[in-house]
């Protein structure tokens, strides 16, 4: 069950969101060589998968619908007081991604064709994606 694909209304847009990122390599069409932005659902997570650099820790603490890309290169955003927090209370941590053709626009009937476990009726409209900031050791930079 955790290794599902589900296809869900995120804290940011309606995305797939699986445990096993090949899940979403397919249903994507994207190659396998790409890094996924790793949604966790509590800093106590985020602890267990990287090291935030003591300049940034309020930062990422105090942030909002904000993906940082860690010095490791592995992105991560920390999901809080949203409804997609009730899926991720159960997963802990899920790669996520848009529910679209990479490169392309949301289409509802292929998003549900390539879902496993669709959850909620997820809402119709894309909102705004997240910020992303990479955050080195030495520097904190916006990439978006």
């Amino acid at each position: 069950m955790k290794k599902s694909l589900y296809l869900t209304a995120t804290d940011t847009t309606i995305g797939f969101v699986s445990q096993d990122s090949s899940k979403i390599d397919i249903a994507k069409k994207r190659l396998p060589n790409k890094h996924y932005i790793r949604v966790v659902n509590s800093l106590k997570t985020l602890k267990s998968f990287t090291r935030v650099p003591q300049k940034y820790k309020n930062r990422v603490r105090r942030s909002k619908q904000t993906t940082f890309i860690m010095p490791n290169r592995y992105s991560f955003r920390v999901v809080r007081d949203s409804k997609h927090n009730l899926l991720l209370d159960r997963l802990e941590y899920a790669y996520s991604s848009s529910a679209n053709l990479s490169g392309e626009e949301y289409n509802q009937e292929y998003a549900k064709q390539q879902a496993q476990i669709i959850v909620c009726q997820p809402h119709t409209q894309n909102s705004k994606a997240s910020k992303i900031y990479y955050l080195g050791l030495e520097i904190s930079k916006s990439i978006r």
